[in-house]
């Protein structure tokens, strides 16, 4: 709790001599990568500390790879992001123009603007990056995904 409270963001795993159910699930749901009682085996314990650094390398990878779109997403101007998310839902450019009242010239002047600002090339690549973005759900798929 006290690494939480100071955002040290590290692996953490739980090793005792007496452990309970009580005990184990609360330090799971804390974020203990595992639960060991001892005593201990050196390969079991080596193998669950190689778990925990690839499981937090992981983690911070997609931490940054998160970041960098979110950055991306800031460049955006407002209505560049409500051309995205109708683009993102499968809207073509003539439906987007009558949607939001603009010239359809508009629409793609916007939506090239969204692709150079968002580093894709193709609207599939523009679906998958909002996907892991949020990788809660898909970006195409209910709610738009910058309204969640």
């Amino acid at each position: 709790e006290t690494m939480l409270a100071r955002g040290i963001d590290m692996p953490v795993i739980f090793l005792t001599g007496k452990g309970d159910v009580p005990t184990t699930v609360q330090a799971m749901k804390r974020g203990a990568v595992d639960f060991l009682l001892k005593p201990v085996e050196n390969d079991t314990l080596f193998a669950a500390i190689e778990i925990a650094l690839r499981r937090h390398d992981s983690d911070q990878a997609r931490r940054r790879e998160q970041l960098g779109i979110a950055m991306r997403l800031d460049r955006l101007s407002a209505r560049e992001r409500e051309v995205m998310e109708l683009v993102v839902l499968g809207r073509l450019n003539k439906q987007i123009a009558a949607e939001l009242g603009i010239a359809e010239k508009t629409v793609k002047i916007h939506r090239g603007r969204v692709m150079e600002k968002m580093e894709v090339q193709s609207v599939a690549a523009l679906v998958h990056l909002l996907d892991r973005a949020d990788d809660r759900a898909p970006a195409g798929g209910g709610d738009p995904p910058l309204q969640r």
